[in-house]
């Protein structure tokens, strides 16, 4: 009688056919996160290309305050701001047709370059009218509205 019990008795352990679905549902999450995590780096990265963008702005403004001119190069507004852009691999310069820009085209080796085919592109497009980007950066362009739709280059005006 004592092998009859024992033969009945519940093995403990999970089955192989469990540990399958537990490892399936966790890759379909995971494949979930990596959607949503890519799509709001994307995000990030345009958000930190409009910051530096304002940064730099600021930075050509408060030399203009200083000293009565508008400034002809990224290193000549280097004290004004707090991380330096100038030097090698400066994604930034300065653009002047009539109007004064500021130029983000991403050369620096950090960073995303926006391009037509990545997020980081799309997700300027879409911030482009409240940010003020433009896709040129020549006079012309400010009878219009924000124009940025796509490209390797990114305009602010920082003087009409």
């Amino acid at each position: 009688m004592g092998k009859i019990i024992r033969k009945y008795r519940k093995a403990k352990g999970f089955t192989l056919v469990e540990l399958l679905i537990v490892i399936i549902i966790i890759g379909i999450l995971a494949g979930m996160m990596m959607l949503s995590s890519g799509s709001a780096t994307d995000k990030a990265e345009a958000t930190k290309i409009v910051s530096d963008m304002r940064n730099v702005k600021s930075g050509a403004l408060m030399c203009y305050a200083d000293t009565g001119t508008w400034p002809t190069d990224i290193a000549s507004i280097d004290k004004y701001l707090d991380v330096k852009v100038s030097g090698t691999g400066s994604p930034f310069s300065l653009k002047e047709d009539g109007a004064i820009f500021v130029k983000y085209d991403g050369t620096a080796s950090r960073g995303k370059i926006p391009t037509a085919n990545n997020g980081v592109a799309e997700k300027l497009k879409l911030m482009a009218a409240d940010a003020g980007l433009y896709a040129n950066g020549t006079s012309a362009d400010l009878s219009d509205a924000p124009n940025y739709d796509g490209g390797t280059a990114v305009y602010m005006v920082i003087k009409k």
